[in-house]
């Protein structure tokens, strides 16, 4: 029996082979963004999770108030761990501290220089209770050699390219930022790509300690006055203790080591390691960060597009039904029960299924090397897993079912003699055929789309071009380092720069105006008494940053580098916080940071985006410190950006011969800020345009329905002397009604999903009319091309043929 079930479908679908056509490409199309999909799902859900504690594993992190904000940080005061151990003896607690952007350099066999290398993340300086908390597979070495200073563990990766092989590694020296040297005396394996903690080289704990100063703590690590994000604490807890108990206990804790009359509120508490790729509260936290809510908005949007593929089967596969109610009918008079009909549609909707499937498939693979560019994953990804294959299954299985039952159903109820005589009427539902309620919801997913996407783009554009205070354009940041060296090559480098014809100025400070720095501290102002109570970010900069970053005054002036004294300037904002009414009223006043000496307010600035525009503008201070003068900020004047790149090098090379060149363009650093935001419009994108396909291959499909069912009264309207305009407009009116009702229900859902997107920014656009206006439009404009088509055709069929094959 299924063997002519199948016999007969192969044969139904080749008699409709545009049917079918038209069916496979739009469930091929929807069924490899819905895997595609999957395989971002699978990958982001699983980070983190091979650990074999990972459920036991937390990260301690503090929540932190002002009278008017409250911040969430990794950043941990370095006493913190020791204090932990004390208090809660139970629980394995361990600390890092991460180096970022550092530059390795391979120490020969003789001890001579060997190659240099950048790496932007993967340094932990780590101790020996770390591979207890997170899981690590040592080749070679234990981690006790984690208590040694001086000795480090390398991953495979890392000591392959390093020294060849991984066993050639063991025994070798590397000197980190020209300053620290450190024995491998331990290989791991390398870790998965589905992890935060890329753990690459693990330099012992103690060796960071000793090395302290070069990271710039030249004081004791005993303060809790100060905190970094580089400096993060974990905890193991054992069988038994639960994450409830325990953060109350925390804020007990944080009673205990902060002072009542503390400037703001330090509240303690644990993060589950299983929630840390998916927080966005916290910066500086793992590989990169992919909110849940994204996710699941990816999930919604691939569920609609396959929905949308379904419904179009559902619209072409009933537009074929009247040409098959002659089949069915004799089918029935013949003995053919309902069951077997049902059988035989489904049968022919699998084979439809698998086909898009298997092309599908093969539209996967062709696409997976391309979701670099529209997801923050940048490693391929395994299209065939036990997780993928079930989901591929799961899926045709499911389409099968959602596209076949209801057409199978329609020709199921279909009665012998009338579809004999062939007077089958359109079904209806409430007094609307369902095919037009399915195009209906089908062109208010595309317009739910449209609208996402217009509203995502514009965001972006508003973000390039936005007003951040400062001049972003020609200006090469190189990053260096800050060891007593280098800085006393400062001003012959910046001599040697300026007679460059393409550099206009040359500054020397920590990080740009604008970066992912939150470096922050307690103040005090004016002799008031006490701290006041906010925070204030810090940035460090000589006195040529002003020119090079263009930076505007607004009273007093900026400090100079020939300036004796320590002196700062500060923003608008933290004017404004002070109680100052003019910003002229701070100049003469001073500031003590910490516990500092008191310095002079020489200047007042006009605000700029000192993070990014996700945030509010911070009350911040500029000032100069030779310890924290590590990146280089170039302006330059010229078009020939890459010329003066080499120009620059070759500067660099004369200068500092120990350390690699490392650039960047200030616009693309800021650029890289919104990365996941672009990605996330640029992906809106992709799946809009499919949605426009898929909505333009389901107004085909009910088009056609019409046209068949409309024959003799097209002929009809022909042999009265209507024109082929007439007959469009009369297939275009319906289909203008379906897609104003679907706008109706696009737009309250666009703005509500797309509002609650912008409110992660503060400097945001204005959702305007005109995005609704363009969305029906452009939605209006795509049915009128796609019906007009199909309306021609039938417009320019010779009315004596359509009435006598009616």
């Amino acid at each position: 029996m299924f063997l002519n079930y199948l016999k007969i479908a192969i044969r139904n679908l080749q008699r409709h082979r545009s049917h079918a056509l038209l069916n496979i490409a739009g469930l091929a199309i929807a069924l490899a963004a819905g895997i595609i999909i999957f395989l971002v799902l699978q990958h982001e859900f699983s980070y983190d999770r091979y650990h074999k504690n990972a459920d036991n594993v937390y990260q301690v992190v503090k929540r932190s108030f002002t009278p008017d904000d409250e911040s969430f940080e990794v950043a941990m005061p370095f006493p913190v761990k020791k204090a932990l151990e004390a208090d809660y003896p139970d629980i394995l607690f361990t600390q890092v501290f991460t180096s970022f952007g550092s530059q390795i350099t391979v120490i020969e066999k003789n001890n001579t220089i060997g190659k240099k290398f950048l790496e932007g993340n993967g340094i932990y300086f780590s101790e020996s209770s770390l591979p207890k908390v997170f899981d690590m597979n040592f080749l070679a070495g234990s981690p006790a050699i984690l208590e040694e200073p001086g000795k480090a563990v390398i991953s495979q990766e890392w000591a392959e390219k390093y020294f060849g092989t991984w066993k050639e590694a063991l025994g070798r020296k590397l000197k980190l930022n020209n300053s620290i040297d450190v024995e491998i005396a331990a290989v791991i394996a390398n870790p998965p790509v589905n992890s935060d903690f890329q753990f690459r080289l693990l330099p012992s704990y103690k060796t960071f300690v000793a090395n302290k100063d070069n990271y710039g703590f030249t004081d004791d690590l005993e303060s809790w006055g100060a905190s970094t994000s580089n400096h993060q604490v974990y905890a193991l807890f054992p069988e038994g203790k639960t994450e409830a108990v325990m953060n109350k206990a925390l804020a007990a804790f944080s009673k205990r080591h902060y002072e009542p009359e503390a400037i703001h509120k330090n509240d303690y508490f644990l993060h589950p390691l299983k929630n840390v790729h998916f927080d966005t509260r916290f910066s500086n936290n793992g590989d990169h960060i992919s909110s849940k809510a994204s996710l699941y908005t990816l999930a919604f949007i691939g569920i609609l597009i396959i929905l949308m593929a379904c419904i179009n089967f559902i619209n072409l596969s009933t537009a074929l039904a009247v040409k098959r109610s002659k089949e069915v009918g004799i089918r029935k008079v013949m003995g053919s029960s309902r069951g077997q009909l049902v059988a035989q549609v489904l049968i022919e909707t699998g084979l439809i299924v698998a086909g898009a499937a298997i092309l599908a498939i093969l539209l996967a693979w062709i696409s997976l090397p391309y979701l670099k560019y529209i997801t923050d994953i940048q490693n391929n990804l395994s299209l065939f897993n036990k997780g993928s294959i079930a989901f591929i299954l799961l899926i045709i299985i499911a389409t099968t079912l959602l596209s076949g039952m209801y057409p199978a159903t329609v020709l199921a109820r279909f009665q012998p003699v009338e579809a004999i005589k062939n007077k089958i009427n359109n079904t209806r539902v409430a007094g609307l055929s369902l095919r037009r309620v399915l195009v209906v919801l089908q062109f208010a997913f595309a317009q739910l789309l449209i609208i996402a996407t217009i509203i995502a783009v514009s965001q972006m554009n508003f973000i390039r071009n936005a007003d951040i205070g400062f001049k972003k354009d020609a200006i090469l940041l190189l990053y260096g380092n800050n060891d007593s060296l280098s800085l006393a090559k400062h001003e012959a480098f910046r001599n040697d720069l300026q007679k460059l014809p393409q550099v206009k100025s040359v500054a020397f400070g920590f990080d740009a105006p604008s970066s992912q720095n939150t470096w922050s501290s307690n103040f005090a102002f004016d002799h008031r008494g006490k701290d006041e109570p906010f925070n204030v970010f810090l940035k460090f900069g000589d006195g040529h940053y002003l020119k090079t970053f263009g930076l505007e005054l607004l009273a007093g002036e900026f400090y100079k580098n020939e300036d004796s004294a320590r002196k700062v300037v500060i923003n608008a904002t933290m004017a404004k916080k002070l109680g100052l009414k003019k910003p002229e009223e701070a100049v003469g006043k001073q500031v003590r940071l910490g516990g500092n000496k008191w310095i002079d307010i020489v200047g007042v600035v006009k605000d700029f985006k000192n993070t990014t525009l996700r945030d509010a503008i911070q009350p911040t201070i500029i000032t100069r410190s030779s310890r924290f003068m590590s990146m280089t900020a170039i302006k330059l004047q010229t078009s020939q950006f890459g010329k003066a790149n080499e120009m620059v090098q070759q500067v660099w090379e004369k200068h500092y011969p120990e350390y690699a060149y490392n650039s960047a363009y200030m616009d693309e650093t800021i650029n890289n800020f919104y990365r996941q935001e672009e990605r996330l419009s640029r992906l809106y994108k992709v799946y809009a345009l499919l949605a426009i396909i898929i909505s333009c291959l389901g107004l085909y499909g009910l088009v056609s329905f019409m046209a068949v069912q409309k024959t003799k009264e097209v002929g009809i309207r022909k042999v009265l002397g209507a024109s082929t305009g007439n007959i469009v407009l009369l297939f275009s009116k319906e289909f203008t009604l379906l897609i104003l009702l679907a706008f109706l229900l696009a737009a309250p859902i666009g703005w509500w999903m797309m509002n609650n997107w912008l409110q992660n920014f503060v400097f945001r656009i204005e959702i305007s009319w005109v995005v609704f206006a363009l969305a029906i439009l452009s939605s209006i404009i795509i049915a009128w091309v796609t019906v007009g088509y199909r309306a021609i055709r039938a417009g320019l069929a010779n009315p004596i043929k359509s009435l006598r094959n009616e």
